[in-house]
């Protein structure tokens, strides 16, 4: 089996940790995190340098925020899919990471079911 990468990016290392442990569950095989980061530019700088296959993004962080590193990760790795991962819950929120690049999106907070079922569906 192939192994994928992923780099998770939340400013929150709560949820920084907890997604990349849930990675590791067993219905996820093959899957590795590649790379953290709690900014948009530091999620640039890492994945100029990793080129993760899958990306778990928050929207709001401090430095560069969700939709912008959305924008700047779809030119610099068009063939990634992107999993955002937020407490914003209104739909216009989730409709322009969707047009910015986003491929799912998972709301804060979430059960280990949710978010291992939505990388899932990510990874088909």
């Amino acid at each position: 089996m192939k192994t994928r990468s992923l780099m998770v990016v939340d400013d929150s290392m709560i949820f920084r940790n907890r997604i990349s442990r849930l990675a590791m569950d067993q219905r996820l095989a093959g899957v590795k995190v590649v790379a953290t980061a709690e900014d948009g530019e530091q999620a640039i700088q890492q994945a100029k340098v990793h080129k993760p296959d899958f990306v778990t993004m928050d929207l709001t962080m401090p430095v560069m925020d969700g939709p912008a590193c959305l924008e700047a990760l779809r030119t610099l790795l068009p063939d990634a899919r992107v999993l955002v991962v937020s407490a914003l819950s209104d739909r216009a929120t989730a409709l322009k990471a969707m047009r910015k690049g986003a491929h799912g999106f998972l709301l804060k907070p979430f059960s280990d079911e949710q978010l291992v079922e939505s990388l899932q569906e990510l990874m088909v």
